[in-house]
C-alpha cells in the first residue's frame, strides 16, 4: 500500500520531471555536454534549477567561488526548507542523508502537503517519493541527452518549464488542502518582497519572511489544520 501511495502521489512530479529533465538534457546536450554529463549531474546534484544554471557556468567558465556563491543564492531556500523538515524527518536514521539530499521542491511540497493514510508507513512513503521524483529527473535527463544527439533543437526559453512546474504543484496543492493560509503567505511574502528588493534579490528575503510568519503563526495554523480534519 505504501508503494501504491507513493507512486500515486508522486505522478505530477513525474509529468513535470520527465518533461523537465528532458530539456535538461537536450540543453546540455547543445552545449557540448553528452550523456554522461547529464547522468553524473542528475544523480549527484539534482537540483533542477540549479542544474539549469550550472550549464551556463560550465560553458562560461565561471571560477569555482562564483560557482559557490550562485548555488548558495539559487538554493538558500532549502536551508529553510530543513528547518521546517526536523520533526518530519525525525527517526528516519540511515534514510535521513538520502531525504535531506532528495528534498527538491516538488518533493518538499508533496511531503507537507497533510498527513498519510492509515495504512501507509509514514517513513518508508518519504523514502519511495524521494527516490521516484528523483528516478523521473534522472530518466528524463538522460533521455533529452540522447534526443539532443540525434535533433537539432531551438532552446530560447526551455528553463522556463521549472516556472511552469512549480506552478503545477502549487495548483495541486492549492486545491487537496482545505486551508490556504500558509499558500497565501507564501504568495503575499513573495509580492512583497519582489516589489521592496527587485527581481535579482527578492527570493532570500521573501524565505525569510515567510518563515518569520509560519513560526510565529504556527498555533493558528494548527488549530485551523485540526478544524479541518
Amino acid at each position: 500500500m505504501t508503494v501504491k501511495y507513493a507512486f500515486a502521489r508522486s505522478l505530477p512530479v513525474m509529468a513535470g520531471y520527465l518533461v523537465l529533465g528532458c530539456g535538461f538534457g537536450i540543453l546540455l546536450e547543445t552545449k557540448g555536454y553528452g550523456i554522461g554529463w547529464a547522468l553524473l549531474m542528475s544523480t549527484f546534484i539534482y537540483a533542477g534549477s540549479m542544474q539549469y544554471v550550472a550549464i551556463d557556468l560550465m560553458t562560461g567558465g565561471a571560477s569555482i567561488l562564483s560557482a559557490a556563491l550562485m548555488t548558495l543564492m539559487v538554493n538558500a531556500r532549502h536551508l529553510f526548507y530543513g528547518v521546517s523538515m526536523i520533526e518530519r524527518y525525525r527517526g528516519t536514521g540511515k534514510k535521513k542523508p538520502y531525504l535531506m539530499f532528495a528534498l527538491t521542491d516538488e518533493t518538499y511540497s508533496l511531503v507537507c502537503s497533510g498527513s498519510v493514510p492509515e495504512g501507509v508507513d509514514e517513513k518508508r512513503y518519504y523514502l519511495l517519493l524521494s527516490m521516484m521524483n528523483q528516478a523521473y529527473w534522472v530518466i528524463g535527463s538522460v533521455a533529452g541527452s540522447l534526443i539532443g544527439s540525434m535533433i537539432s533543437f531551438r532552446t530560447a526559453g526551455i528553463e522556463f518549464s521549472m516556472t511552469a512546474l512549480f506552478v503545477v504543484v502549487f495548483m495541486e496543492q492549492w486545491r487537496s488542502t482545505a486551508n490556504h493560509i500558509s499558500a497565501l503567505i507564501g504568495v503575499g511574502s513573495s509580492l512583497i518582497c519582489l516589489l521592496a528588493f527587485g527581481p535579482d534579490r527578492f527570493l532570500i528575503p521573501s524565505m525569510v519572511l515567510i518563515t518569520v510568519l509560519l513560526i510565529g503563526l504556527r498555533k493558528v495554523l494548527g488549530k485551523e489544520a485540526e478544524a479541518h480534519e
